[in-house]
């Protein structure tokens, strides 16, 4: 259900497709809803429009055919097969909402956790539903018929126990196929819960394999019930049950076959109903959602404990950084004693080739590395809080109220089953108490502080329906919901074209002037970092190789790298001359060299360079590079 973000009389009327409307639009589909709901309201109100009793006898009328006063005939006892069968169905029916309960209590909670968190729990869950599968059903049907007295509750539930782990296989792979949308991280960083986000943002899109499915047992739950009854282990004889006027008509199959039409047919044509509905509703949900692709899922990663100390005028400080991730070749470091601080207004910029580990670094600061990822050394302090021996709530709470992230992926990021206002009221209402119509408004100023043309009417879309760049807005607008202090943006202007790009550098550079927040700006753009950022952070092959401020290092950087990074800028070429570039690229973390990692790329790499790892060198106060010889490079930039 979606929330309208203002009354009726102001607000643009949003494109909000009713599931079960896009489910009458297909033939089959809403011929088989609407024979169920039908089928359904006549059971219920058997004791009022069924014309006789279902244990009403007429012996002078036995197997009467159909005629005004018996519209489907009577059986060997005269009974009005039309009544037994209305009075009959909440029997069989009533069975199988028994079955289907069971099948979603248990199953779609149990698929959900251990999709979404994977472990321990995963290991569990799957070896308890590889048990159970083993369990033969019909045997323990018995087994428990025999137990309870042929109590027909007992089985049904039983039977939806033992059809739990087919649900839990269904949800979980589902789960497992989304938990790495970008979308799902970036409600972690705007803090939500763990709840919240299964609840809001991934039951919603696994919503329609549980339908189908749950579609599907119910209709096996049917045959099952009418098996039981047929064979006399259900209701038993004068009461009224399908399966069992199966059997009564079974007996008389040779004299009076139509006795088999009624309840057989009504049997058949209500599995086949349920079927079609399962398959109307997935692809009528399927249709509404768009697919992205993802990052890969969030983990909370481990902190060992680091010698340094933080900076103490930093917002952000991170000493001695080093993540990692398994490989085929076993535990590979990917970012390697990477240092540097970020203090209360300023913007820091990460800058490096793609697979420098920029991203890697940013993410490991918010706990949010990909699967198996893990902090192997180093510290992280945010406004003087060790992240170190901080708990996992206490950085859900950091993250999204404290820190927010901009994504390079803003359509990604945005979940596709929710509209824009109804995504940043959540945010809101998650890290301010406040009303859902305070929160509501609370969105839409967030809109207009990003520039939002017309904010009312993109508030009521889903996010298939923004542009690049607004989708990006959005984004800043779900990023400054919980009115961070740092704000981390990880290429944020990749994905957009060079005007897009200029009014989202210009609305970053406005929203700190007007809140004061810092920014850690990921990317590979030097006229970015020259436009917003006040220093810069220079990666390599997962290490810091130089870090000052902007101007000393365009006007003479201390590390080779860097000096080729900025020769090979297209706008710094004379016009008619080769563009000057870095032979070579980036290796990858297994592969990276002895010594210096930029030796092989580099003009002045010597022997020196290759035989063990080299330390930051301090060579005026401020500016850092890992460079044995970057006194030659800064006499080369003087005579320049």
């Amino acid at each position: 259900m979606t929330v309208a973000l203002l009354p009726v009389a102001t607000a643009p009327t949003a494109r909000r497709d009713n599931t079960w409307l896009r489910v009458l639009r297909r033939p089959l589909g809403a011929v088989s809803l609407v024979f169920l709901a039908l089928l359904v309201l006549a059971v219920a109100a058997a004791p009022l429009i069924a014309p006789y009793g279902p244990l009403t006898q007429d012996l002078q009328a036995t197997f009467a055919g159909p005629s005004a006063q018996h519209l489907l005939g009577t059986d060997n006892l005269g009974r009005d097969i039309l009544s037994r069968l209305l009075h009959g169905g909440q029997v069989s029916l009533l069975g199988v909402a028994y079955a289907v309960a069971v099948l979603l209590i248990g199953g779609v909670p149990t698929g959900l956790v251990a999709g979404y968190h994977r472990g321990r729990i995963d290991a569990v869950v799957v070896r308890v539903t590889d048990v159970v599968l083993a369990i033969p059903v019909i045997i323990t049907l018995l087994v428990v018929l025999a137990t309870f007295g042929q109590n027909e509750v007992a089985a049904m539930i039983t039977f939806g126990l033992l059809g739990t782990p087919g649900m839990i296989r269904v949800v979980r792979a589902a789960t497992i196929a989304i938990r790495a949308d970008l979308y799902l991280t970036a409600a972690r960083v705007a803090g939500l819960s763990t709840t919240q986000i299964i609840r809001r943002h991934v039951l919603p899109r696994v919503a329609g394999p549980i339908i189908v499915r749950a579609f599907l047992f119910a209709g096996a739950a049917l045959l099952t019930e009418s098996g039981l009854a047929f064979l006399g282990l259900g209701v038993q004889e004068p009461e009224p049950s399908w399966g069992g006027m199966v059997a009564s008509a079974s007996i008389y199959i040779n004299q009076h076959p139509s006795l088999l039409i009624p309840a057989g047919v009504t049997i058949a044509l209500t599995v086949l109903a349920f079927g079609l509905v399962g398959d109307a509703v997935r692809d009528a949900i399927g249709g509404r959602h768009l697919r992205y692709a993802g990052s890969a899922r969030p983990a909370p990663h481990p902190v060992d404990s680091g010698t340094d100390e933080e900076t103490p005028s930093a917002l952000l400080s991170v000493r001695g950084l080093s993540v990692g991730f398994p490989g085929e070749t076993g535990f590979t470091t990917v970012v390697n004693d990477v240092s540097f601080e970020v203090r209360a207004g300023e913007t820091v910029g990460l800058v490096g080739e793609s697979g420098c580990g920029k991203s890697v670094t940013a993410r490991a600061v918010l706990g949010l590395l990909a699967s198996g990822g893990a902090v192997t050394t180093g510290r992280c302090w945010f406004d003087g809080e060790d992240l170190r021996i901080t708990g996992r709530n206490r950085c859900a709470d950091i993250r999204g109220s404290q820190v927010g992230l901009i994504s390079q992926e803003p359509s990604a990021s945005l979940d596709p089953n929710l509209t824009v206002g109804r995504q940043l009221a959540e945010i809101v209402r998650r890290h301010r108490t406040v009303s859902r119509s305070q929160a509501r408004v609370e969105a839409l100023d967030l809109l207009q502080k990003v520039q939002m043309p017309e904010p009312v009417a993109v508030a009521g879309r889903y996010p298939h329906e923004l542009s690049g760049g607004m989708a990006q807005r959005v984004c800043i607008a779900a990023a400054l919901a919980g009115r961070p202090r740092l704000l981390i943006a990880d290429e944020p202007t990749t994905a957009l074209d060079v005007t897009v790009q200029a009014e989202i550098l210009d609305l970053l550079r406005h929203l700190q002037e007007t809140t004061g927040m810092a920014i850690l700006l990921v990317t590979h753009d030097w006229g970015v970092v020259a436009d917003l950022c006040h220093r810069a952070v220079v990666m390599y092959a997962g290490q810091v190789v130089e870090s000052t401020e902007v101007e000393p290092m365009f006007r003479r950087p201390l590390h080779p790298y860097t000096d080729g990074l900025l020769k090979s800028n297209p706008h710094r070429v004379v016009v008619g001359e080769r563009l000057p570039a870095i032979a070579g690229t980036v290796p990858p973390p297994h592969e990276w060299p002895r010594g210096c990692h930029f030796h092989p790329r580099c003009p002045l790499a010597g022997p020196d360079c290759m035989e063990t790892a080299v330390p930051i060198f301090e060579p005026t106060p401020g500016r850092l590079t890992r460079c044995l010889h970057h006194d030659r490079l800064a006499v080369g930039a003087r005579h320049a």
